[in-house]
């Protein structure tokens, strides 16, 4: 009971803090509410589930604070019917929030064992429209048709144009890119003929992406 009282209390500031900057679409908000952050967080973190603080996961991966994790659900325009690509699953939490607003999701990362996590957390609430896997994310996912959506969470250092390939004419990819060593800018391209047009969103906290799976973890 008094998890629950917490959860909608996190949830209610997570809103007023949401449309303060421009975050209100219902759609997303509904969906973030019907998917409970504490289930996704370590218990150790629990209360800070609806904090814009970044939180550690295992396999020295982090999960985004609650008010960025919503921005760039909000800035993905999922609409009903899309397929959608994360790559970088981490918690499973941007999966699962996508996967009541998509047709279907595939979301991929490096480390196993928070694909065998994500997954329980998936079955747990009944989401059967999410499809988890270990894969390398530096080249995107081929063999999978195109998507309409691809959301990346983790930093190139320039445009990764191989992309393009894999969505449909007029989709859209939000992907971090550095501006230098240590910063990077969440980017959303949209993909027109053959090109991207690119619009610059926010900064993010995001780490360069790491190619090939983990063999370990």
């Amino acid at each position: 009971m008094r998890q629950g009282m917490a959860e909608k209390e996190g949830f209610a500031a997570l809103v007023l803090r949401l449309r303060a900057s421009g975050v209100s679409s219902l759609d997303v908000l509904t969906a973030v509410e019907q998917t409970p952050r504490s289930h996704f967080v370590p218990p150790q973190f629990a209360a800070d589930a609806y904090s814009s603080r970044t939180i550690p996961i295992d396999c020295g991966s982090f999960m985004e604070g609650a008010d960025l994790a919503v921005r760039l659900l909000d800035a993905l325009q999922i609409r009903p019917g899309h397929r959608v690509l994360e790559v970088g699953t981490g918690s499973g939490f941007t999966a699962a929030v996508i996967g009541r607003l998509a047709e279907r999701v595939i979301s991929i990362d490096r480390y196993k064992s928070l694909i065998t996590a994500a997954q329980a957390r998936m079955e747990a609430l009944s989401i059967r429209n999410v499809i988890l896997r270990q894969a390398d994310g530096s080249a995107g996912l081929s063999g999978e048709g195109t998507f309409d959506r691809i959301l990346v969470t983790a930093a190139f250092q320039a445009v990764p144009r191989f992309y393009a390939d894999q969505l449909v004419a007029g989709g859209s990819l939000i992907v971090p890119l550095m501006t230098d060593s240590e910063n990077c800018i969440m980017v959303r391209l949209t993909k027109t003929g053959s090109r991207f047009e690119r619009e610059d969103l926010f900064s993010a906290p995001y780490l360069p992406l790491v190619p090939h799976t983990a063999a370990y973890l």
